[in-house]
């Protein structure tokens, strides 16, 4: 169904939950429709990993952000959401360039189908798309230009990290906040903005974004290390071999960083995991930050919109470890 199609159906729509997941839909459609190109390969290249679906929590932040605020047409932030989410889209097309990642989302990854030289072009028609689709919304062109720019600041340090072995966990923190975080925290606050929310709300809901996007990050972390590709949808234990994951992330006992160049890489992280509390304490982490989103959003009214949020912030961590 085109967007001109799902615009109907959201309009006929009888409850809050209708409406949303009509809302995301809406969003699928939009993307899908704007990387269509004359050039077959990277019309097809986007729409296989666009297709792939996926948790799209970072477009449900927008859609659930701007409902909260008493935003009642989904339609209105489609591509606000859509820019968003090919943001995260690009950036994994690249990942998995840098990873040699073969799978992604249950699917061959761009890389594997196409190669390198097509994946990187592929990426780059990603991100000049989501610039299309946010250039109408003058006002959100900073906020999403800084989490952009935040994102390649995340995953440069971390690259910078590993090859310096000095992979801390203070060092984890600040590279999540800057590589997951920030575009969670840009979703939710330009779905306030188009909502026409307060700076406090705008404030409120951004805060909420982050603190979910570091709990998301962590617990994707862990589960790079103990699950497997059936699982995750994505090729596991890259991270983790690279040195750059929630493992490696912990101090030895005297506070010197724990060495990520191990003989036999995988084996000696999940030993490192597993026999100790860093996979609970991960968890924990990961809960706190679910906690903490949610008390950033208390002071909103109650609509269905901010019961979503919840179960939303719920989910990033309810995901099997």
């Amino acid at each position: 169904m085109n967007v001109q199609g799902l615009q109907m159906v959201e309009a006929t729509a009888t409850s809050f939950e209708e409406q949303y997941e009509n809302g995301v839909s809406l969003v699928e459609a939009r993307m899908m429709e704007i990387v269509d190109s004359e050039v077959e390969m990277l019309r097809d290249a986007s729409r296989h990993v666009i297709g792939a679906g996926g948790k799209r929590v970072r477009p449900r932040l927008v859609l659930l952000s701007f409902a909260a605020l008493g935003g009642d047409d989904f339609s209105r932030v489609s591509s606000i959401a859509g820019a968003v989410e090919l943001l995260h889209t690009a950036s994994i097309v690249h990942d998995d360039i840098n990873d040699h990642g073969v799978l992604r989302r249950g699917r061959p990854s761009v890389n594997a189908l196409y190669g390198r030289t097509f994946a990187l072009l592929t990426g780059d028609f990603l991100f000049t798309k989501v610039y299309e689709l946010i250039a109408p919304y003058a006002n959100m062109n900073t906020v999403l230009a800084e989490a952009t720019t935040a994102l390649v600041e995340g995953e440069t340090m971390q690259a910078v990290a590993v090859k310096q072995r000095q992979f801390t966990r203070a060092t984890y923190y600040r590279i999540i906040g800057l590589k997951t975080a920030a575009l969670f925290a840009a979703a939710a606050r330009m779905g306030a903005m188009a909502a026409g929310g307060s700076a406090r709300e705008a404030e409120a809901l951004s805060n909420y974004g982050w603190r979910i996007g570091l709990a998301f990050q962590i617990i994707d972390d862990v589960l790079d290390v103990v699950g497997s590709p059936e699982q995750l949808g994505k090729t596991s234990g890259i991270d983790m071999q690279q040195g750059r994951g929630f493992a490696v992330a912990y101090e030895t006992a005297d506070g010197k960083p724990i060495d990520p160049q191990f003989v036999d890489p995988m084996l000696s992280i999940r030993q490192h995991v597993l026999n100790g509390d860093a996979l609970k304490e991960a968890r924990m982490q990961a809960e706190r930050f679910v906690d903490e989103a949610v008390d950033e959003i208390a002071f909103l009214p109650d609509p269905p919109a901010k019961a979503a949020l919840i179960a939303l912030a719920h989910s990033v961590v309810d995901r099997d470890l």
